[in-house]
């Protein structure tokens, strides 16, 4: 009998992608045989990477991590629902981090809302490690803004791209 491919995706905006969405992606690598990582179009969140570079960076900076893991991990931008990209992709799992109690909620929400789209879709929460938990793209971008060190919450790549295209040298 031939098994499933467990296929799982992990959507974001990832603008920056940090530290803590390295971590949910090396934790969710061990869980699938598949993992997709979904960059989302998102304006309203007045990205300072285009979507292009965003795919980009998440490439690069995931490239290690599949290598790590012996699986397939694949980067695509995505601006549909996200429960018709996940059945897109073939993904039967959703993995969403979870930093604090204040994301919650809106997890929550946006949980049961795509299992009434899909019930066979599941959402699965991974909780930041506690190193990784304060970290967001936003409190990135503010902070490398005013010029501080945001090297601890990013990658390498990411925050050396992230300082130039704050300088205007992107």
């Amino acid at each position: 009998m031939k098994m499933v491919e467990r296929i799982a995706l992990y959507p974001g905006t990832f603008d920056p992608i940090t530290n803590g969405h390295i971590d949910i992606i090396t934790r969710a690598a061990r869980l699938v045989d598949k993992l997709v990582i979904g960059v989302a179009v998102n304006v309203g969140k007045g990205p300072i990477f285009s979507l292009e570079e965003r795919v980009e960076l998440v490439q690069a900076e995931v490239a290690p991590v599949a290598a790590k893991a012996g699986i397939t991990v694949e980067v695509h931008p995505f601006s549909t629902l996200l429960i018709d990209f996940a059945r897109d992709v073939g993904a039967k799992m959703i993995v969403r981090g979870l930093r604090a109690v204040s994301d919650f909620d809106y997890e929550f929400q946006m949980a049961g809302m795509n299992y009434r789209l899909d019930s066979e879709i599941e959402t699965v929460f991974l909780m930041a490690t506690e190193r990784h938990q304060f970290i967001s793209s936003r409190f990135v971008k503010d902070i490398a803004a005013f010029g501080g060190d945001i090297s601890s919450f990013v990658p390498q790549l990411t925050n050396e791209k992230t300082k130039a295209k704050l300088k205007g040298n992107a």
